[in-house]
């Protein structure tokens, strides 16, 4: 897949790079989640049914964040390079990522249309039931198939998802990874929760107690799961160790202490993990952080947790590399 990073007013350099005619799924697509799965993969079966080549724009920074909608929208399900990664699995032959600025958001939706995506070579374009685009968001699915037509574009625009009676979107799944809910938000997603980041130095009281554990300082501005304790898989030079995680504020050490913390303890592991970069994959909540009498007590409650996130992540591992049973 080929990124290609525009702004408006588009330069000649863009438009060069593109030398056919393209099928595009627009969105901001925050998480990748299965019903932008279903807008992707629309635009890229649409392309080898046109013989043409798949395409997804997408914004950057979030337009909502831009224009001050929400501060909620500064932290990401997915940051851009792991959402380009997740475009790219889908099989897309270009990305385009739209500098969105203040200039941008005063695009009118027929300059939007004429001035990007006929100048980009767009001939089919893929998007979700609620997108809006242009100043204020007046432009709709009806005026994008309208404005389209001129241009010689038709558009696709794809119906809702639905999970357990509810629309799929990023704000579904970010509501249930603040619930701790790993198991709808991997539903949701299509795949267990990610975050990446940098192995910095703490207090090392993990390894005083016979817990050496992982700080990770987050490289993105990533949403966050709720304060506890979690079975997670950790990635390290291409393996995943199985692990337990502490997502919270320490309480046992120390009272007051305000910015919670991620540690994780790889099961197994032995090394120096400092300034190494690591993926945490979350699978599944196992208890609320809490504060503990002593010592003695924490360390028999760390064990009760490692051993839990083990055989659960074992049984997983194992239910997935079993064959598959025919149907009866």
């Amino acid at each position: 897949m080929k990124r290609i990073s525009i702004s408006y007013p588009l330069t000649a350099s863009p438009i060069a790079e593109i030398g056919e005619e393209l099928s595009i799924a627009i969105g901001h697509f925050d998480g990748v989640h299965i019903g932008h799965q279903n807008v992707i993969r629309r635009a890229v079966d649409a392309a080898k049914a046109q013989q043409r080549k798949s395409a997804v724009m997408t914004f950057h920074p979030h337009p909502k964040a831009v224009l001050g909608q929400g501060e909620q929208y500064v932290n990401c399900l997915t940051p851009l390079d792991d959402k380009l990664a997740q475009f790219a699995a889908l099989g897309v032959d270009y990305a385009f990522v739209i500098r969105f600025d203040h200039c941008f958001a005063d695009v009118s939706p027929e300059r939007f249309v004429k001035d990007i995506l006929a100048a980009l070579h767009v001939r089919h374009v893929v998007i979700g039931f609620d997108f809006r685009f242009g100043h204020r968001g007046a432009g709709n699915a009806e005026s994008l198939r309208k404005l389209g037509v001129e241009e010689g574009m038709t558009t696709d625009v794809v119906e809702p998802l639905l999970y357990q009676d509810e629309k799929v979107s990023s704000t579904y799944v970010r509501e249930a990874i603040a619930e701790g809910d790993m198991k709808l938000a991997s539903q949701l997603l299509g795949r267990s929760y990610e975050v990446k980041g940098t192995v910095v130095h703490g207090h090392a009281r993990g390894r005083t107690i016979g817990f050496p554990t992982a700080n990770v300082g987050l490289e993105e501005p990533y949403v966050t799961p709720r304060l506890g304790v979690y079975a997670v898989q950790v990635q390290l030079d291409g393996h995943w160790y199985p692990s337990v995680l502490n997502y919270g504020i320490k309480p046992t050490f120390k009272d007051g202490e305000t910015a919670p913390v991620l540690e994780a303890h790889l099961i197994g592991f032995a090394g120096d993990l400092y300034g190494r970069t690591i993926r945490l994959r979350f699978i599944a909540f196992l208890r609320s952080e809490r504060k503990f009498n002593g010592i003695n007590e924490l360390i028999e409650q760390i064990s009760r947790d490692r051993d839990e996130a083990a055989e659960l992540l074992a049984s997983l591992e194992a239910e997935a590399a079993a064959p598959a049973r025919p149907v009866q």
